[in-house]
């Protein structure tokens, strides 16, 4: 079986007076449970500046959080969790059709677990980051238009870093009826830490200290807190939403015909 430590910390900052940031999580409450639908672990960055980023935020988290809870036993991760992100995208534009003139969206970053694999689906800047001994890797790709630019060739990485346009999303959830959902499939080892986190945290720690972070403490929720602390110290001007799952084991399998069986552990 999978054994998870898990911890969730969510500020305001200290400039904003509110909190367009929501984070959601679905734990298996038994064996059969973890071994057909798994873990799911999920953050949304509500866009500023356009209405009720709260409201985009919690209702992309909700909606993914409950697909993922109702879905069948046993399906692909690999096909569930970008379905799930794009159901959430059709959740947000209907829920802006409630509130007349709004135009409301919202990064999510969702990540799924089942026996010794991980699948991350995303849309927006919110990141998520595989910590693995002292070293990090950024499991996502930020979809801003500087770093579409910075891909394509058109700016430099000295260029980008000062761009006016930096924080500008080239996608996000509820600015289009279909969107471009990125999904990655990464394997899992005893030990390894997936951290999920809003632009408020990525924008101001660099990664050196978000592993040090990690590391620094027993627990993980000492950790969300310092990383809370250090992002609030050297910018506090945005939301910022922490999740650190570690896995403590892991159920090493193969696949037969579809179906998973037991590998030994090494």
């Amino acid at each position: 079986m999978v054994e998870v430590e898990f911890a969730q910390l969510s500020d305001s900052g200290r400039i904003r007076d509110h909190n367009e940031d929501f984070a959601g999580h679905f734990i298996p409450q038994t064996l059969d449970e973890e071994r057909s639908q798994g873990w799911l672990f999920a953050v949304a960055d509500g866009v500023g500046g356009q209405d009720r980023g709260e409201v985009a935020s919690k209702t992309a988290i909700e909606s993914v959080v409950r697909g993922f809870a109702a879905s069948h036993s046993g399906e692909s991760l690999i096909s569930l969790v970008p379905k799930l992100v794009q159901n959430a995208n059709a959740k947000v534009i209907e829920k802006g059709l409630t509130y007349e003139g709004s135009s409301m969206s919202t990064t999510l970053v969702a990540c799924a677990i089942r026996f010794d694999r991980v699948v991350v689906a995303h849309v927006g800047d919110s990141r998520c980051y595989l910590i693995r001994d002292l070293h990090s890797k950024q499991l996502t790709q930020d979809h801003t238009v500087v770093n579409e630019q910075l891909r394509m060739g058109i700016l430099s990485r000295t260029e980008a870093g000062t761009a006016i346009t930096k924080n500008v999303l080239s996608r996000s959830l509820g600015a289009n009826l279909i969107v471009s959902v990125d999904t990655v499939e990464q394997g899992l080892i005893r030990g390894d830490v997936l951290l999920l986190c809003s632009d408020g945290l990525h924008n101001s720690v660099k990664e050196r200290d978000i592993v040090a972070a990690v590391h620094g403490h027993t627990k993980l929720g000492d950790s969300a807190a310092e990383l809370i602390e250090l992002a609030n110290q050297r910018d506090g001007t945005d939301n910022i939403t922490v999740q650190l799952v570690r896995i403590r084991g892991i159920e090493r399998v193969g696949m037969y015909r579809g179906r998973p069986y037991r590998l030994p552990n090494s």
